[in-house]
């Protein structure tokens, strides 16, 4: 692993006005983007496919052997080429560029050896060199395959940022799993309200406030005002610390164990957010009063912000 690191340190103090060129070239063509290798090569530039993607910028695999038996038809004129090898040298890629030049292909060269048949015919070299592989004996495609993955990266991460590229959109492009949920679903749309949440008074005695909370059990309950604005916000940890610090508890009411400047997230904020707020922070806290101005609307455990937990 260190071998791999220092690889993609020594490609990043290489990285140069060439990377500026291969996102100018992608920017200034409004259609897709075409990725061929073959083997591990191959793999990662399917890799670098999914990112390129998922990022706003549309972009397909093209296997260089299938792309001589019909495959060229993924192109219309103009589609730049990510070409990523190590050695620089396989055939099947070399057989491939004059063809792509047919279809007016600007090439983007991600290769392992300055030096090689392919460097010499691209348009635009990103040095992706290795001083070594990771293994005793040189030879398994271990750090030029990080290497040359994390050069990609950085040329998806330039262009997302050139283009703007929000975290709602990557959503858009991204909707399934957890991440997908945090960047699309609100916070109303996984929040406990109304009959679910244990709302009590200020002014509540504890029996009867331990009672709500145990009639729903979410962990936590909103201390709100008549007015139903939020007063504070009482956890199952502050009802431990009220027994530990009182002898006797029947003399408390909700304000006297509340916390009074709790944390709050709103309705229209995004699971995301909402997340952030819970676990970045020096003591993670798992329950978040949801206020709209002011007023309490509603409760949200980290629970139901994971998918298949509530």
């Amino acid at each position: 692993m260190e071998i791999e690191a220092e690889a993609i340190r020594c490609a990043a103090g290489r990285l140069d006005n060439e990377l500026v060129r291969a996102v100018d070239l992608m920017l200034s063509h409004a259609g897709k983007v075409v990725v061929t290798g073959i083997g591990k090569s191959g793999h990662i530039g399917r890799k670098l496919v999914a990112t390129l993607c998922s990022t706003g910028t549309a972009a397909v695999f093209l296997h260089p052997a299938e792309a001589l038996h019909g495959d060229l038809g993924i192109y219309t004129p103009g589609d730049p080429t990510i070409v990523l090898s190590n050695q620089g040298s396989s055939a099947e890629l070399l057989a491939l560029l004059p063809l792509l030049r047919e279809f007016h292909s600007p090439l983007i060269g991600i290769l392992g050896n300055p030096n090689s048949p392919l460097a010499s015919q691209v348009d635009v070299y990103l040095n992706a060199s290795v001083e070594r592989e990771a293994d005793p004996h040189n030879l398994v495609p271990t750090a030029s395959a990080v290497t040359a993955l994390a050069m990609g990266h950085a040329l998806a991460i330039a262009l997302m940022t050139a283009r703007g590229f929000t975290p709602e959109q990557f959503g858009r492009f991204h909707p399934g799993g957890q991440l997908g949920r945090n960047l699309r679903l609100t916070v109303a749309s996984a929040m406990h309200t109304g009959d679910e949440v244990a709302w009590v008074a200020p002014d509540a005695q504890m029996r009867d406030v331990i009672i709500e909370m145990t009639r729903k059990p979410l962990g936590a309950a909103c201390v709100v005002t008549a007015a139903g604005m939020l007063a504070g916000f009482l956890t199952d940890g502050d009802l431990r610390r009220a027994l530990t610090n009182h002898d006797d508890i029947r003399m408390l009411c909700a304000r006297d164990a509340m916390t009074a400047g709790a944390v709050t997230i709103g309705p229209r904020a995004t699971l995301g957010q909402a997340l952030e707020l819970m676990e970045r922070r020096p003591s993670q806290i798992s329950a978040l009063p949801v206020v709209e101005e002011g007023r309490a609307v509603g409760l949200l455990r980290i629970h139901d912000i994971y998918l298949g937990t509530r």
